[in-house]
């Protein structure tokens, strides 16, 4: 097997299609060949590559021969139709949908964590998501220093998370709003500029969570191999272009300090502490933005807790890069050569 894989975007022409390109490039990713694949109305396009122009093609079930890792960034559904036919014929699936997370036959990978369940995959691997892997990263080292019982958590999620059309319509939708225009919303339900809501996903009518949410919950328990932890979480969209943000409060089983967390954080992979007291400056999303980091500050003690086993902290990452394309090519980078012959 040549060091140099046959590699296949599916999506190739959205917002994390976009960045699979850019962070191949960026790390140098070997590829012998990259097949660009989209929906119909895309095909014929060309995209750049390393110099080369690629012309798009149209995804089909028969797209995949000769292709030694297939990166998936184009839906469940998608993701349900078509991987089966890459796998058929030899190639790795990296998913970044939901559509095979929960299954017990597919690892769900975040290297920093359990970069050993990769030699696992009996074809697909599955790329978490981007709330969970936000969290997780900083808390992982954590947990392993000191069991994590217990978290509650809120997110602030940027318009990155539903695609090149969120983004283009928040950045629209505020710029009519700046002119005094009206502006009606196409690709989500409610008005995006200078406005925020629950997350849109489908609210599930008993436990009154959404979609999301509960993939964080599902996701958080199936990564730790931890089905005990308690977990608490509301999603939010907020205008930000990219880069999601959450707030942490976590309870370990035993008394943990602010100090302890910055010792074991100074020293976890993926993960940069900017915690500026004095200057009062913390992680934003403009400085996450284009950054492979989770950055974590506010680290402080959880004053509801006067047992001294919580810690409530702030964190901000790039959801297009490790929320998604970063985490999966970090996962290519991985696989073992004879997975890929």
């Amino acid at each position: 097997m040549s060091h140099e894989p046959v590699v296949a975007i599916a999506g190739v022409t959205g917002a994390v299609g976009a960045e699979f390109i850019a962070t191949m490039d960026r790390r140098g990713f070997p590829v012998r060949k990259l097949k660009a694949l989209a929906s119909a109305r895309s095909a014929g396009k060309t995209i750049d590559f390393r110099g080369e122009r690629i012309v798009i093609e149209e995804l089909t079930e028969k797209s995949f021969e000769g292709v030694d890792i297939a990166l998936f960034s184009a839906g469940g559904g998608t993701s349900r139709k078509f991987s089966p036919a890459a796998v058929k014929a030899g190639a790795v699936v990296i998913d970044n949908s939901s559509a095979f997370r929960m299954d017990p036959n597919v690892p769900l990978v975040i290297p920093e964590i359990n970069a050993g369940r990769i030699r696992e995959h009996k074809g697909i691997i599955s790329v978490p998501n981007c709330s969970a892997i936000t969290a997780l990263v900083p808390l992982w080292p954590i947990h392993k220093a000191n069991r994590i019982k217990r978290v509650i958590l809120s997110t602030y999620q940027a318009a990155s998370g539903g695609g090149a059309a969120v983004m283009q319509e928040l950045v629209e939708s505020t710029r009519a709003y700046l002119d005094g225009r009206p502006f009606a919303p196409k690709a989500i339900q409610h008005p995006y500029a200078f406005n925020l809501f629950s997350h849109n996903t489908a609210i599930d009518p008993e436990t009154g969570y959404n979609d999301e949410e509960t993939k964080v919950i599902k996701e958080t328990r199936k990564i730790f191999e931890d089905d005990k932890i308690a977990i608490g979480v509301t999603c939010v969209r907020v205008p930000v272009l990219r880069a999601h943000c959450e707030a942490i409060t976590f309870e370990c089983e035993n008394p943990i300090t602010e100090a302890d967390v910055r010792a074991i954080l100074s020293k976890a992979p993926g993960v940069k502490i900017v915690d500026d007291r004095a200057k009062n400056y913390f992680p934003m999303p403009i400085d996450a933005s284009g950054q492979d980091d989770v950055l974590v500050g506010r680290i402080r003690k959880d004053l509801s807790d006067s047992s001294g086993h919580s810690i409530s902290m702030f964190v901000s990452a790039d959801q297009l890069l490790k929320g998604a394309a970063l985490n999966a090519i970090q996962i290519a980078e991985l696989l073992p050569q004879r997975a890929m012959v």
